[in-house]
Order: structure tokens, then sequence, then C-alpha cells
């Protein structure tokens, strides 16, 4: 019997604000969650999924004392979730306005994690912010806010629609992306973001960007390890069609799970 793959995903995070007695039960409790249609999306008869959970400073773990390189040690692969924003002063900058504040306790916990994977050669993809996490942890910066600091650019985001918003998106000539779509220049995907990369960071490479703003929606890396970041969501793909052009995310998954099996074969 084949043993399974272990794939690591990201912990979101509820942290609990406002008054405690209103908000009830459970969530007046710091959450560590993982997203149904991540989960889903990832599973199969030969892969589980193991969510791996953040330390914080208040917690009863001491940073000191935890050791994520031994999630990197013993699990296949990572899968960074989407969700909150990356705060500005992760890549160096002040929020531009309050609520852009972004989670600096997820930013630490997964820029960690995701550097014990890369330490290990074991392969790694992000998802929206997972995508921007990536970026910044390689040394890049973000587009706080698309709306207000690319004012050109179309609206990557409603709030009323959040994953039935869709736009266009052109892949890379001769990418690893656009290799996956053979017969595919242009595709839909979702698009539920406000922040965006703006300077790329060390040894990434653009593979898709938005029609026709340009924002980048796709990065790899060209280090020795297996590293991809996408700005859209394909779990949401994979359970609704929405375009007849919309771009399936089977491709992406099955790439990535090859390299982690590829990974696993030379070890």
């Amino acid at each position: 019997m084949t043993k399974p793959l272990l794939i690591g995903v990201s912990a979101r995070i509820h942290h609990p604000t406002g008054p405690v007695l209103d908000l009830g039960g459970v969530y007046a409790k710091t959450l560590h969650y993982l997203e149904q249609s991540v989960a889903h999306w990832i599973m199969s008869k030969d892969v589980l999924v193991v969510m791996i959970p953040a330390v914080e400073s208040e917690g009863m773990l001491a940073r000191s004392e935890m050791s994520l390189s031994a999630y990197a040690d013993n699990l296949d692969g990572l899968v960074l979730q989407g969700g909150a924003d990356i705060a500005p002063e992760t890549y160096g900058e002040s929020p531009r306005h309050p609520d852009w504040g972004g989670d600096r306790v997820r930013d630490r916990y997964e820029i960690d994690l995701f550097n014990a994977f890369v330490a290990a050669g074991k392969p790694v993809i992000g998802i929206c912010r997972g995508c921007q996490l990536i970026n910044v942890a390689f040394g890049g910066t973000l587009f706080q806010d698309i709306g207000t600091q690319v004012p050109a650019a179309m609206a990557h985001r409603d709030t009323t629609k959040y994953d039935l918003q869709l736009h266009e998106v052109s892949l890379v000539a001769g990418s690893p992306l656009a290799q996956m779509y053979p017969e595919r220049a242009l595709a839909h995907i979702n698009s539920i973001h406000h922040q965006a990369i703006k300077d790329l960071g060390r040894d990434l490479v653009v593979e898709a960007v938005a029609v026709p703003d340009g924002i980048v929606e796709a990065v790899r890396w060209r280090g020795p390890s297996y590293v991809f970041g996408m700005q859209w969501h394909p779990e949401f793909l994979a359970t609704q069609t929405l375009h007849e052009r919309q771009l399936d995310g089977r491709p992406i998954l099955h790439d990535f799970l090859a390299a982690v099996r590829r990974r696993n074969d030379k070890t």
C-alpha cells in the first residue's frame, strides 16, 4: 500500500475583538482554523491534510519552545491559505489606513513556517494571501490597497460578490503555469483581494497578470525547490462553474503534488 502524502496547511487565525461577552462561546477565544474548501481541494485517496497551528506570544508555549522545522521535516509539502491582510510593518511600511493593519501574528508564524519548508526543500504553494506572503518572505513589497495606489486598475474585490467576482488573466508564455494549459493564453479567475504584489521578492518571476491592468496574479521561485503562489482561489473554482473560460485549478494541484512525490522519491 502506497503511503499517503502529508500536506501541511497554514492556519487561519480568528482574533477575538470587542467585549468578550458580546462575542459568545468559542468566538471569545483565539481560533486557528482550516477552511473546508481548501482541505477538500487538496485531499484525495492518497493525500492527507494536516493544519499546522500558530503559536502566539501570549500563548502557553513561547515561540522559542516550538520548532516549525519539525513540521517541515515530517510533512511532505505546504499550502499557505488565504485570509487576512499582511501587515505593512512586515515589509517595512506603515499602514496607510487603520483598516489595513493586517495580522502581524500570522505573518510571523507563516514566514517562519515558509522558511522552514524552503530550507527543507519541501514544495510550497500559496493561495491569495499565501501568494503575497511568499513575495514578502523573499523581501518583496505589496500595494496596501489597489484602489488607492493603482487608481487605473480594475476592481479586484467586490464584497457583495466575494468568490463570484471573476476577471481575465493572461498566462505568461513559456512559463510552467502556461505549460499546464497549452491551449490557453487567457482565462478567467476569481478575485477576492484588495492588496497585491508591488515589488517582486528575490528570484521570483511572474507567471500570470490581470487583464487589462497588469496586476501580478501568479509568481514562481527560481530557487532549488518548488515554490508557487497564485492570487486567486482554485479551491472555490473547483466547486462552481461561473464562466466557460474559468481556469481549472486541478492541473495546478496535480503539478504541486507531482513535485512533492518527485522530492520524496529522491530521499
